[in-house]
């Protein structure tokens, strides 16, 4: 058998936690250990024991620990709510641990019996049990066998059953050793005994004892250790609850081999909860809302708050309260809640928002199931805003308002309606919205709303005539968004009255009816009345003219009398005309009253112009080409006439009589009403254009007739009776036009040419004029004159042409001693060398070898735009012609006259200057 002691912990709130004493009372334990062991089908639910016999330590301290009660469920999993006789003195957990509410020496004073009650909360079903407290004297109450109370608690091993062929034997499922109590928080002095393991066979051999799991040789290592010799297991630190609850050790017995000699045992360790925590708010600020006007009992909202503390035992079971209120108006307690829930509701009437728009509760959280003595608290605020309901109506300012607007305006605004309202701006209940109820039948105002002032916008939505209405008295009710609250009574302030001015302005006369539709036949003569067309002055109360005048009138066929209004034709009305269509003319004609300022209006004249036969039929197309031969094919005519039903077709289609030849040639076939066949008569018709002329006549009442040239190109044709003769078929496809076009064409092209040849000749004569210095017309040199046939010296009959082509050929400048060089010679100087000059075949005349040595001097880069030189020939004695010795045999010394020379020219008066009569 099993002896297992266990000595109770002492636990203090919020004080220091003494250690526990030798002298406590062991827990009657194993009679509840029994019940709760029974295994079969009448388990009954109840206390394990009827009486538990319990002895009371010495100096019992507030909030310690003192016994613990087991009730047995059957495992149904149902929790039992615990009750104590004396709650005065005793605090009963949900686990059953009953713990001191105050200090008390049990020598002097003990309540005793205290009745422990299970009540449970599904079936409301009950349970009793009565707790003998014993004081320290009373030593007879502990169990038998159990150690000293100065001794430390001790477990043994199981005893095994005998096996004869093991030396170890199987433990029994049932035992269960009970766990092991520690306080959280305990002060020490560490290491702290907590409980001694032992086996029977230490007293035979030596044995070595551990401890394995959490908290020994697992995480978190170091909490628990034993001592292996003598077995002792203790605690080394603080331990906390809310970290971890409970530890799982295993305590193991081996020799000194390390042969196992016990079965490992389950040891369980248990956190005793203290209260160390306070209880927390979720938030630190609460807000909720609740509609002004709400009845007590309703729920406004819910605050939260956790404890760290095992919310099993009374550490962690929180209750509510509130604190404060602000303001305390109209009631100090508006609010009220519910102490475990911690749901706010209302508890008094009178909340408007008017008044009171916000309130500020202090709600308090205490542990301890509330109990301010050694509960611990904390504090939130709850901010509860109270919400509008449509508790006011909105009221005018004014009984009566004031508008006026012009006739015949729309979108204008009449007047502005206020209103005020107590409830909260820029809400529905708020918000106002307006309503005609009455003095407009026609609809012809609303009342919008101004989204940021809420005034009413009295609203012109159809043109008012002033002659018809000239005042109006609306009566407009104002309501909100939302409806009324159905305890509030309508305002007499939310109806009032608008009255409306109407002013009169001139309006546009207008013509009745508009557009006007009239009949008539085309072809009236100038100056034929059609219709009179006058316009009517809305504004009876005034005194006014109307005038007339033409708008629009695209053919110009019509006139109006300014005064009357009648109108009348000034040309011939043609339906053919491209400004009628399907058959209508439309004109336009303004009407203007003499109004300040003046008004206009417009009107249209629509006149429907009947059809009379005054266009004759013509043929269509008006050209065609046939074959020489009649067959395969012939020329397929239509007739065309602007005119309509019954003066147009069907139509007479004939030859002229008077042309025998074309009678003779051709032959015309009615196909249709409209159509007609032109062929020819005769087997062969010799290739030409010929003009064909038809005479067709319409149906008309007194029909009109007109004769139509056909102008046909007749044509060899192929086997597939096309033309041949493409070329003479585009010759006579060319109209005159087109002829004319071409000529013009060549004429442009022509002119063209001419000036671009007066334009070369042009530049050929500035050319050659820039190769001179002298301008032709003030050159006074002697001009070459061309003679007869004069002829040079008797010697002089026999020339070198070559010599005049190219004298350089003959005689260098290069090699030319400077000596015998004339002063009218080209001064010598490098020049780029180019081509010489190539020699022509002489000339058999003289005149062509000049003209050509001309043109090659002309077309000459290298010549000087000086005098250049002049190589004669040497004509030789015998001459006929007289010495010229004569221009030096004047008398040296002889007074010559040379003002002649101012005659000779601008370029002679120098010399004439410095060889004159003048002395100077």
């Amino acid at each position: 058998m099993t002896r297992v002691h266990m000595q109770e912990t002492r636990r203090r709130a919020a004080l220091p936690v003494p250690p526990p004493p030798p002298a406590l009372l062991l827990l009657l334990l194993l009679p509840a250990l029994a019940a709760a062991l029974q295994v079969g089908s009448d388990c009954s639910r109840g206390f394990s024991k009827d009486v538990y016999n319990v002895l009371v330590p010495e100096n019992v301290q507030e909030g310690q620990p003192l016994f613990n009660v087991k009730f047995i469920d059957c495992d149904r999993g149902v929790q039992v709510r615990f009750q104590c006789s004396k709650p005065a003195d005793f605090r009963v957990e949900m686990d059953g641990v009953v713990h001191a509410l105050h200090s008390f020496n049990p020598t002097t004073a003990l309540p005793s019996p205290v009745v422990i009650t299970a009540q449970d909360e599904t079936t409301k079903e009950r349970w009793q049990t009565e707790v003998r407290l014993t004081p320290p004297k009373g030593r007879s109450a502990q169990l038998p066998g159990a150690s000293a109370p100065d001794g430390p608690l001790e477990i043994v091993f199981p005893r095994r059953h005998a096996d004869s062929g093991s030396a170890l034997s199987r433990v029994k499922r049932d035992w269960v050793i009970p766990p092991i109590n520690v306080p959280e928080n305990a002060r020490g002095p560490f290491p702290q005994l907590l409980v001694t393991i032992r086996s029977d066979h230490d007293k035979h051999r030596s044995l070595r004892y551990s401890v394995t799991g959490p908290g020994a040789d697992q995480p978190p290592t170091g909490i628990f250790f034993i001592n292996p010799v003598s077995g002792e297991l203790s605690v080394s630190q603080p331990l906390d609850r809310e970290h971890i609850p409970n530890f799982h050790l295993r305590a193991h017995a081996v020799d000194l081999n390390g042969n196992q000699v016990e079965n490992p045992i389950d040891i369980v360790i248990n956190v005793i909860d203290m209260n160390d925590n306070r209880p927390e708010f979720v938030h630190q600020m609460w807000n909720g809302t609740v509609p002004e006007g709400s009845k007590p009992g309703t729920s406004v909202m819910t605050v939260t708050a956790i404890d760290k503390d095992d919310p099993k035992t009374q550490n962690g079971q929180l209750r509510y309260k509130i604190l404060s209120q602000t303001p305390e108006n109209p009631n100090p307690s508006m609010f009220t809640i519910n102490n475990k829930t911690g749901n706010i509701i209302t508890m008094a009437a009178g909340l408007d928002r008017e008044k009171v728009p916000q309130y500020t509760l202090i709600i308090q959280a205490t542990d301890m199931e509330g109990t301010q003595l050694y509960g611990l608290s904390n504090t939130a605020t709850a901010v509860i805003r109270v919400t509008d309901i449509n508790d006011n109506p909105p009221e005018f300012t004014s009984d009566m308002f004031y508008g006026e607007v012009p006739e015949n305006r729309v979108n204008v605004i009449v007047a502005n309606l206020t209103v005020t309202d107590k409830d909260q701006p820029n809400t529905p209940a708020w918000n106002a919205v307006y309503k005609i109820t009455g003095g407009d039948p026609t609809g012809r105002f609303s009342v919008p709303t101004d989204p940021m002032t809420n005034e009413g916008l009295v609203t012109v939505v159809k043109p008012i005539d002033y002659e018809i209405s000239r005042t109006f008295v609306l009566t407009v009710v104002a309501a909100n968004e939302v409806p009324l609250d159905q305890n509030i009574h309508r305002s007499r302030q939310s109806t009032a009255t608008v009255s409306i001015k109407v002013i009169d302005v001139n309006e546009s006369p207008y013509f009745d009816p508009n557009p006007k539709n009239i009949r008539l036949e085309e072809g009236m003569v100038t100056d034929s009345m059609l219709t009179t067309f006058t316009a009517q002055d809305p504004d009876r109360f005034m005194q006014q003219s109307i005038r007339y005048s033409k708008l629009y009138d695209p053919a110009g066929w019509l006139r109006i009398d300014p005064g009357n209004g009648r109108v009348t034709t000034m040309a011939v009305l043609d339906r053919e005309s491209p400004y009628v269509s399907n058959n209508m003319y439309n004109a336009t004609f303004l009407a203007t009253d003499n109004g300040s300022p003046p008004a206009s209006g417009t009107g249209t004249l629509q006149i429907f112009l009947l059809d009379i036969n005054d266009n004759a039929p013509y043929v269509f197309p008006s050209e065609a080409e046939v074959c020489e031969k009649p067959e395969p094919n012939g020329i397929n005519i239509t007739a065309v006439d602007p005119d309509l039903s019954p003066n147009a077709g069907p139509f007479a289609f004939d030859l002229p009589d008077r042309q025998p030849d074309v009678t003779r040639n051709w032959t015309i076939t009615r196909l249709s009403g409209d159509v007609a066949q032109l062929s020819l008569r005769i087997g062969f018709l010799e290739s030409g254009v010929y003009e064909i002329p038809i005479v067709i006549t319409d149906s008309g009442n007194l029909p009109m007739f007109n004769t139509s040239y056909l102008r046909v190109k007749v044509c060899q044709c192929d086997h597939n009776g096309d033309c041949t003769d493409r070329q003479h078929i585009v010759a006579a496809g060319l109209g005159t036009g087109a002829i004319i076009a071409i000529l013009l064409c060549i004429i442009v092209l022509l002119i063209l040419v001419l000036l671009f040849v007066v334009w070369m000749k042009r530049r050929d004569k500035e050319r050659q004029a820039k190769q001179l210095l002298i301008d032709p017309e003030d050159d006074v040199r002697d001009n070459i004159l061309k003679y007869d046939e004069e002829g040079g010296g008797e010697e002089d009959q026999d020339y070198d042409l070559s010599q005049l082509q190219q004298p350089d050929t003959m005689e260098p400048e290069a090699i030319k001693p400077v000596g015998i060089r004339r002063l009218d010679e080209r001064p010598l100087h490098p020049e780029p060398q180019y081509p010489v000059r190539s020699a022509a075949p002489h000339p058999g005349d003289i005149g062509d070898f000049i003209h050509e040595g001309l043109k090659a001097a002309d077309n000459d880069p290298t010549a000087p735009p000086y005098d250049s030189l002049l190589v004669f020939d040497y004509e030789g004695s015998g001459s006929t012609a007289g010495s010229l010795s004569s221009i030096n045999s004047s008398s040296s010394g002889g007074d010559q006259d040379y003002d002649y020379l101012n005659d000779w020219g601008p370029r002679f008066r120098k010399l004439a200057d410095m060889y004159g009569g003048n002395d100077e």
